[in-house]
């Protein structure tokens, strides 16, 4: 069965056990979002913000000037995806389980689950940690699901959001995505240390290539399956992933494929790939195929060696999708958060009491760099506060332009992510 149909029953039955326990648990229910309110979350977010505020807020001061670049670079992205996308499509959803054909990334389903559920509770927890560390109450915290995808949300106060000054905004505004990238470096690193550990101890061998996926509507569907073990391609041998790429080097569209499987063997003949026309396709993802060697196996058992895949498997993910839908979340349109960045710095205000304390903020951060160095990067930054007071807008000049920079970019985003799913809706109801 096609996983888009898992996602329809999975909603379906989650919903309805929503809607009839959801006076006993305090459930919301608002489309195809579910909400858990609770109030043991906001104490956590609590001790978490008044554990080490100054800890926070240096992060987040840091974090501002790589958020409003990483804003600048997500819209050259979106710009640059449109120009290639009938080339090949760059923007899709990100659903686990759900194969799209054509496309270069797929995220499994229960690792994939576990990993994005990280990215929506840290995402939530950092803007509530720096809303109580900035002296803004917060109305509520909850789990959420948003249809299946788990995840967690966090509801500053509203009126006091809006009194608070431009500096607090920004960093409240900031923290979400920023968390998400201390989330992925602090995952790469450990991942990182789980593969070195495995490759040092020679805790694995190859014996062949495992398809991990096979993509619906494609020409491997109903010839070849997930969980089998390539061992031979067309009298080729397949011992790793070297060998497999080595395998289907020179493959045509149209050419017979004959794979020698643990299951038996099978042929198949290449298309056309659904984003590349000129390139041959047979719908099949695939990774090495480890088994425990003999040395590993009497030293750590067959356990150990599994956990430590899973977990390699569940942090790699987790370096992918924070850094993917962190840096996603800065685009400059409205309501996600560099839509807020956005807004803010547009309408920034250099007062001479708040242009004090930036120029001290800045020689605190600078006071261990050499003076010539401390003195161009004050006047530069001063140079940029008098251009910012010479060239400020009104209120309504801002809201007119991040509507308008909004709509925009959603409507290029909406038609880049139907383009790139329209090879999955085809097979979904195929």
């Amino acid at each position: 069965m096609n996983v888009l149909w898992y996602y329809a029953i999975g909603f379906v039955v989650v919903w309805i056990l929503a809607y009839l326990l959801r006076d006993r648990f305090n459930i919301s229910i608002e489309g195809i979002v579910l909400m858990l309110k609770t109030e043991r979350l906001e104490k956590v977010i609590d001790r978490i913000a008044m554990a080490c505020p100054r800890l926070w807020k240096w992060y987040i001061n840091i974090g501002i000037p790589f958020a409003v670049v990483f804003m600048a670079v997500m819209l050259v992205s979106l710009i640059v995806s449109l120009q290639l996308m009938f080339e090949t499509p760059t923007v899709s959803l990100i659903l686990p389980g759900v194969d799209v054909p054509g496309s270069p990334i797929y995220i499994p389903f229960a690792t994939g689950l576990i990993a994005l559920a990280t990215v929506l509770v840290v995402h939530e927890g950092g803007h509530g940690v720096l809303a109580r560390v900035e002296g803004i109450s917060i109305d509520s915290v909850g789990l959420l699901l948003l249809a299946i995808i788990p995840g967690a949300f966090v509801e500053p106060n509203e009126d006091e959001l809006s009194r608070a000054n431009g500096i607090s905004k920004l960093r409240v505004y900031s923290a979400g995505p920023m968390f998400n990238i201390a989330l992925c470096i602090i995952a790469l690193l450990l991942a990182g240390l789980i593969s070195g550990f495995m490759v040092s101890e020679n805790i694995y061998t190859s014996d062949g290539v495992e398809i991990t996926s096979v993509v619906p509507s494609s020409p491997a569907e109903g010839v070849l399956s997930e969980g089998m073990v390539i061992h031979e391609i067309n009298s080729k041998t397949v011992n790793g992933t070297s060998s497999y790429l080595e395998a289907l080097n020179g493959t045509h569209i149209g050419d017979n494929m004959t794979f020698v499987t643990d299951r038996g063997e099978y042929s198949l003949i290449t298309s056309s790939s659904p984003t590349n026309a000129s390139k041959s396709y047979m719908g099949i993802r695939t990774k090495s195929h480890t088994v425990v060697s003999a040395v590993a196996e009497s030293r750590y058992g067959t356990f150990i060696p599994w956990l430590l895949t899973q977990l390699e498997e569940i942090f790699r993910l987790m370096f992918f999708l924070n850094f993917a839908v962190g840096t996603f979340n800065l685009l400059p349109m409205k309501p996600l958060d560099g839509g807020l960045i956005f807004e803010e710095l547009l309408g920034v205000r250099i007062r001479p009491d708040r242009r004090a304390e930036f120029n001290d903020t800045l020689n605190r951060y600078t006071r261990f760099m050499p003076g010539g160095l401390r003195s161009w990067i004050s006047g530069g930054f001063n140079s940029l506060l008098d251009f910012i007071s010479r060239h400020e807008l009104s209120d309504e000049s801002v809201e007119r332009i991040v509507s308008w920079t909004s709509r925009i970019l959603l409507a290029i985003l909406l038609l880049l992510i139907l383009y790139g799913l329209l090879p999955a809706f085809n097979g979904f109801l195929g």
